[in-house]
């Protein structure tokens, strides 16, 4: 298969996100697709880096709509005024030959106007008060993924790293969490590692490291 090469559809009838969690998408509103890349020229130490590329490249289009207060959540949705507008799952896969490649799977809320109140989630629409078109929308996401990709393979992974801690939802502020025992804590996100662990600040000074399976960030 093609490097971009792109599966989407109208109606994604059984989403899914981090973890196991569920994405609802109103059929023929949402911009809902999976992208093929061989990440054969990556190391296994690197897949965060991917991460940040893809953020990075839906975070810069949809800017591109003029919607305001966008902020990365740690790891890869895209809030708009605290509300999420863009999900990211990333599948890798890893041959017994050495060679790799992940399926990029997007969500986009762009058309739809109502949600269930149980997701605190918004859409282009519903921010700027207009109709987006599906179609124009997919073809600038793909032309500015291939434009992060190629920083990726360039090996521009600091300049990547930096670009996605900058537009890091609630980066050094007062920030409530939850383990995965269910327990609430809190704490200020510092710095996301080079493999993708989110750095916490704290009581008494202390700088703790967590998987996404040890914590999920609440606000």
């Amino acid at each position: 298969m093609d490097d971009f090469t792109v599966v989407s559809t109208e109606n994604q009838t059984k989403g899914k996100g981090q973890l196991g969690s569920k994405w609802s998408s109103n059929a023929g509103e949402n911009l809902t697709f999976s992208v093929f890349l061989d990440t054969s020229f990556l190391d296994l130490q690197n897949q965060f880096y991917l991460n940040c590329a893809v953020s990075i490249a839906v975070f810069n289009v949809i800017k591109k709509m003029l919607i305001p207060q966008l902020r990365i959540k740690w790891p890869n949705d895209i809030l708009s005024h605290h509300q999420k507008i863009c999900g990211i799952l990333i599948e890798n896969v890893v041959k017994s030959t050495g060679s790799s490649y992940s399926i990029i799977g997007i969500g986009i809320n762009v058309n739809q106007k109502v949600f269930n109140t149980e997701f605190k989630a918004s859409s282009l629409k519903n921010i700027q008060g207009r109709h987006f078109d599906l179609d124009e929308l997919l073809i600038l996401l793909i032309i500015e993924l291939q434009k992060q990709i190629k920083k990726l393979k360039e090996d521009k992974l600091d300049e990547l790293h930096q670009v996605y801690e900058k537009k890091l939802f609630r980066k050094n502020k007062p920030s409530t969490f939850m383990n995965a025992e269910g327990e609430l804590f809190s704490g200020f996100i510092k710095k996301i590692t080079s493999s993708g662990k989110l750095q916490v600040l704290l009581e008494d000074e202390i700088l703790q490291e967590y998987s996404l399976k040890e914590v999920k960030l609440l606000y």
